[in-house]
């Protein structure tokens, strides 16, 4: 089956998460503008309900917004259930966009950053898939799925290991189903941004480093010289979903280093390189003392108050803001 043509989003039923800031946001606002009928999700409630007002403000047209935790698959099945009722029918556009982000030295990670980077990031987007793509399949109606990963899952960047576990499995699942969905007219796209500049640069979990420190101040300078907006990351999902491209870029440097990792893997090794000792000497005066051994190896508290999505654990859950 081919899929259908997107470049008319008018009256296309999108879902999209994240969208209480950030790129999801933006991409629900792009899309509205265009025609889209939006059913939207996110943690944050007051977020998403801004979201909604601001869209339906400017005339477009926001039919379900529904709070939920994506690492939650209760949750996301609440949330599917409501979004299928109140749309009388499956998606036309399913849109993975939330997450969070935690960075790190290995001796500086615990288990509970590991674990919540792969619970949001990699079974967040599982969950939707899996509640969401049926029923798209059953219509026999095509569709599209955009899953955003990130420039962490594509390349060996700094510090990003426990990010980049979540990202670089979303990117697997991605570049299964767009040959398993093919066959259903359902395309994909997997987005991998390079630096964002969105509120989350400022709640970003950088394990191990001081926040305040003038040697961080600069860094988080220089990430955001280089930083895309959330809106011209919208323009670049929606034109990929338009043109059904697979792999999409939002920063020439990114695209660049992918290049590069696929033509010269020994110069891309040697960049890689060079750009972790780069990190590391930036932030030499940044870093703080490593956990003792036994604060690393205690078994995570439990989702909830206290766990990881609640105020006494972090990372917190987050609407995506996605810093990349």
């Amino acid at each position: 089956m081919k899929r259908p043509a997107l470049k008319d989003l008018t009256g296309r039923r999108i879902f999209v998460t994240g969208a209480a800031g950030g790129i999801g946001r933006a991409t629900a606002a792009l899309a509205a503008a265009r025609g889209a009928e939006l059913f939207l999700t996110d943690l944050d409630e007051d977020g998403l309900g801004t979201t909604a007002a601001r869209i339906r403000a400017g005339g477009g047209t926001v039919r379900y917004t529904g709070t939920a935790d994506i690492a939650d698959l209760d949750a996301v099945r609440a949330v599917a259930d409501g979004a299928h009722a109140a749309a009388g029918g499956p998606m036309d556009i399913v849109m993975n966009i939330a997450g969070i982000s935690a960075w790190g030295t290995v001796e500086h990670l615990e288990h509970r950053h590991w674990r919540a980077m792969v619970e949001v990031n990699l079974m967040g987007p599982v969950h939707v898939i899996e509640t969401f793509v049926p029923p798209m399949i059953a219509a026999g109606r095509g569709g599209h799925l955009v899953n955003v990963s990130s420039a962490a899952g594509l390349l060996g960047l700094p510090w990003h290991a426990a990010y980049s576990a979540g990202k670089f499995g979303l990117r697997g699942v991605s570049e299964v189903l767009r040959f398993d969905l093919r066959r259903h007219g359902i395309g994909v796209s997997l987005v991998c941004p390079g630096a964002v500049d969105t509120p989350l640069t400022e709640t970003v979990d950088i394990v191990g480093v001081d926040k305040q420190s003038k040697a961080f101040k600069r860094l988080q300078a220089g990430f955001r010289r280089q930083a895309e907006s959330p809106e011209e990351v919208a323009e670049m999902i929606l034109k990929g979903v338009e043109r059904n491209r697979y792999l999409v870029h939002t920063s020439g440097r990114v695209r660049a280093a992918h290049g590069l990792q696929r033509a010269a893997p020994p110069l891309y090794a040697l960049a890689m390189r060079a750009m972790n000792s780069a990190t590391h000497r930036l932030l030499r005066r940044a870093v703080l003392t490593p956990p003792a051994p036994s604060a690393r190896t205690e078994p995570p508290a439990p989702a909830g108050p206290g766990g990881p999505d609640g105020p006494g654990g972090e990372p917190a859950r987050q609407g995506k803001g996605d810093a990349r």
